[in-house]
């Protein structure tokens, strides 16, 4: 019996990675964002793709004290002792409304595009905004009528405008990486406020999902790539709590403002 592996295999002498040694040909040779991308592709990618990628992983690093900071600081406090729990315990709150947008988003592009093409109805790579914008509009009122939210519209501090967004989408460009599903997240903006009849930017985390996405990363592993990017995001939150710890005063304030309230049974 066997068990295939096509990542890394170590022998008393040597550690093999993805074919390549990884003393010889890889150490001080190869980014952590690029080899991180080539695990999952299976292809180390070009210095363009390696560009948009890392680009995606800083936009999505840190965002200030969100659930995934604050769960990450507070467990710290509580097990200082357990580095790992503290960054599990972070990385744990990725969900719909943080980080897992990413993957949302992602999905939504990639179904709405596998249905125009077996439909023919794809609009060609260097089509004009109008042939994207029908096919957005197609796409989110498919998404609304069974009552979900179009993930990547939406930040609960950018009202106005998100502004990791035009510089990913800047990124692209100059690499000449804008696909499809970036064009189709860029049309989704444009028509959401006549579609919804109520303006909503396209948020950083979902124009990661359509970026990546258009890199040909595994849709199903986007979450993935927005954990690992949070994990720097986390460490770097952790060692400021070694130096200036917090946490204890966000556990003293909610405790000082408990208040009890009678248990009210549920309805029948």
């Amino acid at each position: 019996m066997t068990y295939p592996t096509s990542l890394g295999v170590s022998t008393p002498t040597q550690i093999r990675l993805l074919g390549q040694d990884l003393s010889e040909d890889l150490i001080g040779s190869v980014g952590f964002g690029e080899l991180a991308f080539w695990l999952v592709a299976l292809r180390r990618p070009s210095p363009s793709e390696t560009r948009l990628f890392e680009a995606c992983l800083v936009a999505l690093a840190d965002h200030g004290f969100t659930p995934t900071a604050i769960a990450a600081r507070l467990t710290y406090l509580s097990a200082p002792d357990a580095l790992q729990g503290a960054l599990a315990a972070g990385l744990l709150g990725g969900g719909s409304r943080f980080l897992g947008v990413t993957e949302d988003t992602g999905a939504f592009l990639a179904e709405a595009l596998a249905e125009a093409r077996a439909s023919d109805a794809l609009p060609e790579p260097d089509a004009d905004d109008a042939a994207w914008d029908a096919l957005a509009v197609e796409a989110v009122e498919r998404q609304t009528a069974t009552g979900s939210r179009v993930p990547g519209l939406g930040h609960h501090l950018h009202k106005q405008r998100d502004p990791r967004v035009a510089r990913l989408y800047a990124v692209a460009q100059e690499e000449h990486l804008v696909g499809p599903h970036l064009r189709l997240f860029a049309a989704v903006g444009r028509v959401a406020g006549t579609t919804l009849g109520k303006d909503l930017p396209l948020n950083g985390a979902g124009a990661v999902g359509a970026a990546l996405a258009d890199l040909g990363l595994p849709v199903e592993l986007l979450r993935g790539f927005a954990l690992l990017a949070r994990t720097a995001g986390l460490l770097g939150h952790l060692a400021e709590e070694t130096r200036h710890p917090i946490a204890g005063r966000i556990f003293a304030a909610v405790e000082d403002e408990a208040e009890y309230v009678p248990p009210e049974p549920p309805e029948a």
